[in-house]
């Protein structure tokens, strides 16, 4: 019978390696599944002057599409590694199958490097903290915890249908956001277009009539007019500005003031604090049901909420947590989290649900944020168009009140 050399893990962490034998590479693999380890490559032997060495598989070429590593290319990833080691193909395999098919070279070079890595002998999440640009804390603790617990398939399938639903919730985002930034871009674009190729063109022409302007014409003239000789030197400040601003909140402190003022701001204060809530609680749902701690959940989703403020309260609740009081008390008292938000997670931990829970306050706030979206733009569509509506009605007014003024005349 056949030999195939390994290397796997027993559930300690320990590196194993040696021979084992069987009717095909797949039978192989189930024989050491079923001592307990959590496999990372077999490879086929054959013999060669007396020794034996891995067989050599010829590579099949890589097309590349773009390079950076977009978080479809992730969420792909993750389904596919998550399938192939559910169906028993071990890690080492999984890795050089996916990278013949990735469509990023950034992450096909990753991959390789995680491959060269792996036939060292250290674990995959040892290999994905190397490369925290593309695989984030939440990434190498899940793994972590998957490859712990011989159910790294399991987590992996988690994971990726975490990614999916926050690529669908951003889309969404994105898709309800898009009409409302063309409206507006094409009401500005029209205005410009007037205020400086139609103004300048009927001011040539009254200039002819020798008549006093009303002034409201003088004023459409005089904005025309400068407007057209300093839109360069404004564009320059506008581009100044925000570079200006970018380095601000680039700091701590400049940072922290932003988020704090978004946070105060009347209506969209909520909307910005509920998708942070979002966030927080779809990676507490994910973490605490893969079996990650919540003291380890509360570290990991505090790196990775991306907000200075709400990553000092749940640096706070995690202290507060780490003394021994329920995950409940520092929540409320944070004075960050909603009164329900609190009452479902008392719950939660009463009925050992916790994870069920945050998935329930997830959904919510999902529609929270959808519902409040659609209402945005179906308030802002009539609100720009009258306003739109108002000021090229007064700029066509303007520029018609001297042609009224010249008629009468005449007659």
């Amino acid at each position: 019978m056949p030999k195939f050399f390994y290397i796997a893990r027993d559930k300690s962490g320990t590196k194993k390696t040696g021979f084992e034998e069987g009717a095909n590479q797949e039978e192989a693999v189930g024989h050491l599944q079923a001592k307990g380890l959590v496999v990372v490559n077999v490879t086929p032997e054959v013999k060669e002057g007396g020794g034996l060495r891995p067989e050599v598989v010829e590579k099949s070429k890589f097309k590349v599409r773009h390079y950076r590593v977009t978080t479809d290319d992730l969420t792909l990833f993750c389904r596919q590694l998550a399938t192939l080691l559910g169906a028993g193909v071990t890690v080492l395999k999984s890795l050089d199958v996916i990278s013949q098919q990735v469509s990023s070279r950034r992450l096909y070079n990753v991959l390789k490097d995680l491959e060269k890595n792996m036939e060292a002998g250290l674990s995959l999440h040892e290999v994905m903290a190397k490369h925290p640009q593309v695989f984030s804390e939440l990434w190498v603790n899940l793994v972590e915890s998957g490859e712990a617990s011989g159910n790294l398939a399991v987590i992996l399938n988690r994971l990726a249908s975490y990614l999916e639903r926050i690529a669908a919730f951003k889309k969404r985002i994105i898709s309800s956001l898009i009409y409302p930034v063309i409206l507006m871009l094409a009401g500005l674009g029209a205005l410009l277009f007037l205020t400086i190729k139609i103004i300048p063109t009927f001011a040539e022409v009254l200039k002819g009539f020798n008549v006093t302007l009303p002034f409201l014409t003088q004023l459409l003239i005089t904005v025309s007019i400068f407007i057209r000789k300093y839109i360069l030197t404004m564009i320059g400040i506008i581009l100044i500005s925000v570079y200006i601003f970018r380095k601000y909140i680039s700091t701590k402190n400049g940072r922290m003031q932003y988020e704090r003022f978004k946070f105060s701001l009347p209506v969209f204060g909520d909307f910005f604090r509920v998708l942070i809530m979002e966030r927080f609680s779809s990676e507490m749902a994910t973490l605490i049901e893969s079996g990650v701690p919540i003291l380890y959940s509360l570290e990991i989703t505090e790196h990775s909420v991306d907000n200075l403020v709400v990553a000092e309260v749940i640096r706070k609740v995690k202290e507060d947590v780490r003394e021994g009081r329920p995950l409940n008390q520092p929540l409320e008292k944070s004075g960050f989290f909603e009164p329900m938000a609190v009452q479902m997670v008392t719950i939660g931990e009463e009925i050992g649900e916790l994870s069920s829970m945050f998935k329930k306050l997830n959904t919510f706030y999902q529609e929270y944020v959808e519902t409040f979206l659609v209402r945005f733009t179906s308030l802002f569509e009539p609100i720009m168009l009258l306003f739109m509506g108002a000021i090229i009605g007064i700029m066509v007014i303007g520029m018609f009140l001297p042609i009224f003024q010249i008629s009468r005349i005449r007659s």
